[in-house]
């Protein structure tokens, strides 16, 4: 549970990053972000089940709505401080390797901003702007993958989050191809600093998925796939709740643990 929480963390300081907003704080207990997160992602995340109250309350922005914590352990409680319970969830665990069934097609890492777009929009399902910008692209730590229908249409795909230097034989991508230009943006390790006791200098050891979409056959054969090309030997991580936890645990995930999302009563 706490490397997916540090992972999880992780991500969702790169997602800050990509829209230039500062990448939060990683502290022993918890990472927080002193400016409001974008959408869909918390404020804080905790990474050690002792972690309390005021390891991530006194590093958010309460003044404003939406404050939201996830509780990584499920062992907070926020009640008493105006928050309430959004949802739960488990954290999710598969050895490494590669799933029962593979792909028709390998999905491909996403690598420019008009791919990203689509991406998005099929993610979403088109109906909203989602958090996600180009900048993701030339993140060290960060894979968008894409599975595409014979058409060429992007029809799945999900995130992968991982060490930005995976080292030897663990190659994040086997055909590298031209990339997206980075752009006057954040390199590797740009947001180690004052703080990040448990950010980029700590090496989780796994690979993290995230906003994963697309049929259930599809989905989740196509991410493994891929996850075990790109980094082969490191288990996989993440989270989920309800049906798709089931969808989940059939493809060789075992119950890691709960977590709760906490949101202020504005």
């Amino acid at each position: 549970m706490q490397t997916a929480a540090l992972d999880n963390a992780r991500w969702c300081a790169a997602v800050c990053r990509a829209r230039d907003l500062p990448p939060g704080t990683f502290g022993d207990r918890a990472w927080t972000s002193a400016r409001r997160t974008p959408p869909l992602y918390p404020d804080a995340v905790t990474l050690r089940a002792d972690a309390t109250p005021e390891d991530v309350l006194g590093g958010v922005d309460r003044a404003g709505p939406g404050c939201s914590v996830k509780d990584g352990f499920a062992a907070l409680d926020l009640a008493p401080h105006g928050f309430r319970v959004l949802f739960e969830a488990r954290w999710i665990h598969r050895p490494a390797g590669p799933p029962p069934t593979a792909p028709p097609t390998p999905w491909e890492p996403v690598r420019t901003a008009g791919a990203l777009a689509e991406w998005e929009r099929a993610w979403s399902g088109g109906t909203t702007p989602g958090p996600f910008r180009p900048a993701l692209l030339a993140d060290p730590g960060v894979t968008v993958l894409a599975g595409r229908a014979p058409d060429g249409r992007i029809t799945a795909g999900a995130v992968l989050s991982h060490d930005p230097d995976p080292g030897p034989g663990h190659d994040p991508d086997p055909d590298p191809g031209p990339g997206p230009d980075p752009g006057p943006g954040p390199g590797p390790g740009s947001d180690a600093g004052p703080g990040h006791s448990a950010g980029p200098g700590h090496r989780t050891g796994v690979v993290g998925v995230s906003n994963l979409f697309g049929p259930a056959a599809e989905a989740w054969p196509g991410c493994l796939a891929a996850a075990a090309a790109r980094h082969p030997g490191l288990p996989v991580v993440g989270y989920e709740h309800g049906d798709d936890l089931a969808t989940a645990l059939r493809y060789g995930f075992t119950d890691a643990g709960p977590l709760r999302i906490w949101l202020a009563d504005d």
